[in-house]
C-alpha cells in the first residue's frame, strides 16, 4: 500500500498483502494470511521518539520521559485462537467467560504519545516478560515511568543496564530499609539485597472532585534518581502522573480506532499482522500530527485531537477527500485539519482505556466510589518527611 499526502491516497500495489494499515482507515475488506510480514518491519521503521528538545511534556529536567504499560485486546472466539489465547476465569472457579485475550505492552513517549516499541502475545505470559523484549529501545537520557507490577529488582536492574533511569510505584508489601534520610523528605535505600541503589519518595495523594467527592491514598515511589537537589521529591510525585499517557494511547487505539470492537482475525498468524497494522496506523498518525505542529513552537501535544486525525485520514482513503492539498507546504491535509480543530488549552482528564463490549465482565460497577461523569478536580500532594525517626507532612 502506498500512502501519500500525510496518510493520503491509498492504493493497492501489485503483490501488496492485506489487511494493510488501511484496515483501520476503512479501505481493505478483510485479512489475508501472510503472518506479521510486512507490517512488523513497517511498524519498527515508524516506531521511535518524535518529540523535539522543546516539545511540551516530553522532557523533564533534561530527561526524555517515557512510560511502559500494558493492556488487553479481545480476539474472536475461534478454535485456532482459543488454542493459543486463553479467556478469563473467575477466581477459584474453572469457568471461562468473555473473549480470548491478547496482552499488549508498549513503550510510549510522554507528551507526544508516540510508540517506541511494542510486544504482545498470550495473556498467560506475564507483563515483565514482554517488557524485557523492549528494553533494547531504552537509551541513556530516558526516564521510564512504571506501574507497581514492574518494581521487581531483576527487571529494574536490567533497565538500569541500558543507561536509562526509572521512576516506579513500589508495592505496599515492600518495606524499604532506610539507609539515609534526605532533606526533601525522601530517603535512600536499596533493592535486591543491596545491589540496586534507589531513592524512595512517600506521599499522600488527595484528589477533590468538583462534586465534593474526595479520594485519598498513600504512594511510595522508587527511583534511580538519587540526587535530591537536582530531582526534588515533590516534582517526582507530580511527574509520575504522566504515566497515564500510556492509557491515553490505549484509549486512542481501543476506543477511537477499534471503536470497542474485537479484532477481526481468526488465526494467530493473522492476529500478529493485524496488531502490527493497528500500531502502524497509530504511529503514522502521531508522526503526521507532530510534523504539523512543528511550525507552532510551544504548542502542547495535549491539544491535538487524535480523532480528527483519524477521521481525516479515513476520508482521504475512503472518499478521496482532501487528497489535493490546499497549498504546497510541509503541512498535510491531516495536519491542517488538526491545527484547525485544536482542543482547549488544558490538561486532559485521565482516561482509562475501556471498551463498550464485555457484558459478562466479572467486575461490578463502582457504584458511589467514583464520579459517574468527567469532572474537574484538584490534586494535593503531601510528601512525608523523615525527621528524628518521626514522620511529619509537607504539603506541596
Amino acid at each position: 500500500m502506498q500512502l501519500s499526502g500525510g496518510v493520503g491516497q491509498a492504493r493497492r500495489e501489485p503483490g501488496c498483502p492485506g489487511p494493510g494499515a488501511a484496515v483501520y482507515l476503512g479501505a481493505v475488506p478483510g485479512p489475508r494470511r501472510v503472518g506479521s510480514a510486512p507490517f512488523q518491519p513497517l511498524f519498527e521503521t515508524l516506531a521511535g521518539p518524535v518529540a523535539g528538545p522543546h516539545t511540551p511534556g516530553a522532557f523533564w529536567r533534561g530527561l526524555r520521559t517515557v512510560a511502559i504499560d500494558g493492556t488487553s485486546l479481545h480476539l474472536p472466539d475461534s478454535d485456532p485462537i482459543a488454542a493459543r489465547h486463553s479467556k478469563r476465569k473467575r477466581k477459584g472457579e474453572d469457568v471461562e467467560f468473555d473473549y480470548p485475550l491478547l496482552r499488549l505492552l508498549t513503550l510510549i513517549e510522554c507528551g507526544t504519545r508516540a510508540v517506541l516499541a511494542a510486544a504482545f502475545g498470550p495473556e498467560t505470559t506475564g507483563e515483565t516478560t514482554y517488557v524485557e523484549q523492549m528494553l533494547d529501545r531504552l537509551t541513556r537520557g530516558m526516564l521510564v515511568l512504571l506501574d507497581t507490577g514492574f518494581d521487581g529488582y531483576p527487571l529494574l536492574l536490567q533497565l538500569r543496564s541500558t543507561g536509562a533511569e526509572f521512576l516506579c510505584r513500589s508495592g505496599a508489601r515492600r518495606i524499604p530499609l532506610i539507609t539515609k534520610r534526605l532533606p526533601d523528605g525522601s530517603y535512600l535505600s536499596t533493592f535486591g539485597m543491596g545491589k540496586l541503589p534507589v531513592r524512595i519518595v512517600e506521599a499522600w495523594i488527595t484528589v477533590t472532585y468538583a462534586d465534593g467527592t474526595v479520594r485519598r491514598e498513600q504512594w511510595r515511589l522508587a527511583t534511580s534518581l538519587t540526587d535530591h537537589t537536582r530531582y526534588p521529591a515533590h516534582e517526582l510525585v507530580t511527574l509520575y502522573h504522566e504515566r497515564w499517557q500510556a492509557e491515553t494511547t490505549y484509549f486512542s487505539i481501543k476506543a477511537t480506532m477499534l471503536d470497542g470492537r474485537i479484532l477481526r482475525s481468526h488465526r494467530p498468524q493473522e492476529v500478529e499482522q493485524e496488531v502490527y497494522a493497528l500500531l502502524t496506523v497509530y504511529q503514522a498518525l502521531i508522526r503526521i500530527t507532530t510534523d504539523a505542529t512543528a511550525g507552532r513552537p510551544g504548542l502542547d501535544p495535549d491539544r491535538i485531537s487524535f480523532t480528527i486525525a483519524l477521521e481525516t485520514a479515513r476520508d482521504q482513503v475512503t472518499t478521496a477527500a482532501g487528497i489535493i492539498p490546499r497549498e504546497v507546504t510541509l503541512v498535510s491535509t491531516i495536519g491542517h485539519a488538526i491545527l484547525d480543530n485544536l482542543l482547549p488549552a488544558r490538561r486532559r482528564q485521565r482516561a482509562k482505556a475501556r471498551t463498550r463490549k464485555n457484558p459478562t465482565s466479572k467486575y461490578s460497577k463502582n457504584s458511589l466510589q467514583h464520579p459517574a461523569t468527567a469532572q474537574h478536580y484538584t490534586l494535593e500532594t503531601e510528601v512525608t518527611v523523615m525527621e528524628d525517626g518521626l514522620k511529619t507532612r509537607s504539603k506541596r
